[in-house]
């Protein structure tokens, strides 16, 4: 890891979604979920494997609406504190690959809407850069679009919309 400071190699985007943070947590914590919503729109994840717990590890990997496979990625879940907080590593599983670690922050508020903040520290502010040129933040950003319609339709399926 870098001797640079976190904040200089992060990436921190945030979302306000309309659900509580036991809804939006329980979104990222089952695979049948995950698949529908991780991953940029049109690269939908096409190979979704998670052991969610802490020392559980994942693989994803996602193909393209055109069927090109992308590289496939995976990490280990280093804390998960229920509807709170989730802490993994993550790197493409190519020989050499740097890892990012990612944490997401569950924070519902008193109308019962999760602001959901996703922390990304990458080994290098120049790792960071290069993963930001690659198109990190509007990927992320669209994977938390598909995000917020998945809980839209967990919470209907409850009768609360």
């Amino acid at each position: 890891m870098s001797e640079e400071p976190e904040n200089v190699r992060a990436i921190t985007i945030s979302r306000l979604i309309d659900a509580p943070a036991h809804l939006v947590f329980a979104a990222h914590a089952d695979p049948v979920h995950v698949k529908r919503w991780f991953g940029p729109v049109g690269w939908p994840l096409s190979t979704c494997e998670m052991d969610f717990r802490v020392g559980g590890r994942f693989h994803f990997q996602m193909t393209s609406d055109a069927g090109e496979l992308g590289p496939p990625f995976g990490g280990t879940y280093v804390e998960i504190v229920p509807n709170l907080r989730i802490r993994y590593d993550n790197s493409f599983e190519a020989l050499g690959s740097p890892v990012m670690v990612t944490t997401l922050s569950f924070d519902e508020d008193a109308e019962g809407r999760t602001l959901l903040t996703h922390h990304t520290a990458f080994e290098s502010q120049a790792v960071r850069d290069e993963y930001r040129g690659l198109g990190f933040t509007e990927g992320t950003e669209s994977s938390l679009d598909l995000l917020a319609d998945e809980v839209r339709e967990m919470v209907a399926e409850m009768g609360g919309g």
